[in-house]
């Protein structure tokens, strides 16, 4: 019996993204392509200013300014998108104190997606996703300078998962948090993953974080995608691209001699 293939939930083909004009623009992504099979979460990790994020805003529809081909769930997707593709694709940004208004409460801040979408039963839906999160419901009506950076980020994450998306994405999802919250929302999300059978797309600089919550993973140096392998290759330090090697030895902490042989590679 032959093996059924998996269904491609986020497919990139070529894509380029360049910011500013003329003299001045800057090719913050290029030529990038990779397929993503519905359940996985995939990993995108390198340097600042990789073009990492650039990637994650042009699938969610932040950047219009690019070129190329994305196809979400066997749709080709145009840089217009209908209201609609914001249910099946929602992002949870880096800072969630910067990414939630501070004039509005938790209740208001969930129920707003759903007004826009038209959804109904929302009493119901918050209910569940802030039981999802690990939210108390006591914290429903408070205002996001009242929570906890880690308190924060959980209701970003319940803003996104409340619209029932298929496909999220991660920008640095913990970065912004202490270190002793950080694993508690990886955990969470690893949960939340399995409860609602996401697909997911990880962005970090941290490759623990990637190897820890992703099948595989694309390294990228200077908008390029210069090497994808595993998690198990990821966690083995095996890989053949001298960046991705660089990047294994820095992840391992200071050291003088590595930190001397440094290469900066065009």
């Amino acid at each position: 019996m032959s093996e059924i293939p998996a269904l491609i939930a986020v497919a990139v083909s070529d894509l380029a993204v360049v910011y500013g004009r003329g003299t001045r623009s800057f090719p913050a992504v290029q030529g990038v392509s990779f397929a993503i099979a519905e359940g996985e979460t995939y990993g995108i990790v390198g340097e600042s200013g990789s073009g990492k994020s650039s990637i994650l805003r042009v699938i969610s529809g932040l950047n219009r300014e690019w070129s190329g081909r994305l196809t979400i769930r066997g749709q080709e997707i145009g840089k217009h998108r209908a209201k609609r593709f914001h249910k099946t694709v929602q992002m949870v940004f880096q800072d969630p104190y910067g990414s939630l208004h501070p004039r509005k409460t938790v209740d208001t801040i969930l129920y707003e997606g759903m007004a826009v979408q038209g959804m109904d039963d929302r009493e119901r839906r918050i209910q569940r996703v802030l039981y999802d999160v690990g939210l108390e419901k006591e914290l429903r009506f408070r205002h996001p300078h009242q929570l906890s950076g880690g308190q924060r980020q959980r209701v970003a994450i319940a803003r996104a998962l409340i619209m029932e998306p298929r496909i999220l994405l991660l920008d640095e999802p913990t970065s912004a948090l202490d270190v002793s919250v950080q694993a508690e929302i990886l955990n969470l999300l690893s949960e939340l993953r399995t409860l609602r059978r996401l697909t997911c797309i990880l962005v970090s600089h941290n490759l623990a974080v990637i190897a820890h919550m992703c099948e595989r993973v694309a390294v990228m140096n200077r908008g390029r995608i210069v090497e994808q392998l595993d998690s198990a290759s990821l966690r083995a330090g095996i890989a053949t691209d001298p960046y991705t090697q660089q990047l294994m030895q820095a992840a391992r902490g200071y050291d003088r001699a590595t930190a001397e042989a440094f290469v900066d590679f065009d």
